[in-house]
């Protein structure tokens, strides 16, 4: 296979060197991973704040709804890039700790406010998906559950929510694809994902154009991975006659 790739740049001037450079290809590979691993903490940690913060916009308590408001207006109307800029360089700098060699340490990692920015953002896009699928969900089994003597919360966890999630899939589903997306945006602060890895190999080789394009393929494989996952995660929760 490195013949073949070694034969295409010197006969057809197309530099991959991912596939005869053995650095490269582990440098590639492990950015594939780092986007991996970002993508899969972003989708469940947006999962839970969607799912909480529905929760909690039903809460009698107008604090707690206010809260919960603010924490979307400000989310959704904010760009994600200044989002993460914001926690990298303006919540990162104080939070520090001194290290071992007695000077001040970041104490979170870039990834982990890649993480923390990127779940925020979609996890505020998630409240009010789930929200519409709650509201969705008929008056009578919510009062059904209550006259079996569910509380509020077992109400919401084994009733309403199941419900809920069967209404919003699809618009879930569109949300969490824009998400993985979005991770490219962690290539502002120096998270090493597959497009920071790609632009250190282009920088080095000057195959910008045989680079991005295998970039614009990586991601269509992700996406396209988690479009099957969630279309299959839709099919097995189909209820006939009920939402999906």
């Amino acid at each position: 296979m490195e013949q073949f790739f070694t034969w295409l740049y010197q006969e057809q001037g197309i530099n991959l060197t991912i596939g005869y450079d053995s650095y490269d290809r582990g440098l590639f590979l492990a950015g594939i991973w780092m986007t991996v691993k970002l993508s899969v903490l972003s989708v469940l940690f947006s999962l839970v704040i969607g799912a909480l913060g529905a929760w909690i916009q039903g809460s009698p308590s107008a604090l707690m709804r206010g809260l919960v408001g603010a924490f979307i207006a400000f989310f959704r109307n904010t760009p994600p890039l200044v989002q993460l800029y914001f926690f990298y360089f303006a919540v990162g700098t104080v939070l520090r700790h001194t290290g071992e060699n007695g000077l001040p340490q970041p104490l979170v990692s870039g990834f982990g406010w890649a993480v923390i920015s990127l779940s925020l953002f979609a996890g505020s896009l998630n409240v009010e998906i789930f929200r519409s699928g709650i509201e969705a969900v008929p008056r009578a089994t919510v009062e059904a559950a209550s006259a079996l003597g569910f509380n509020r919360l077992q109400t919401y966890l084994h009733v309403v929510l199941p419900l809920a999630l069967r209404i919003s899939l699809p618009s879930l589903g569109t949300n969490l694809v824009n998400l993985v997306k979005t991770t490219s945006l962690a290539y502002a602060i120096a998270v090493p994902e597959v497009l920071y890895v790609s632009a250190q190999i282009w920088s080095d080789q000057l195959n910008v154009r045989e680079m991005m394009n295998v970039v614009l393929l990586t991601y269509i494989v992700l996406v396209a991975v988690l479009v099957w996952g969630l279309h299959r995660w839709e099919k097995s929760m189909r209820i006939p006659g009920f939402g999906t």
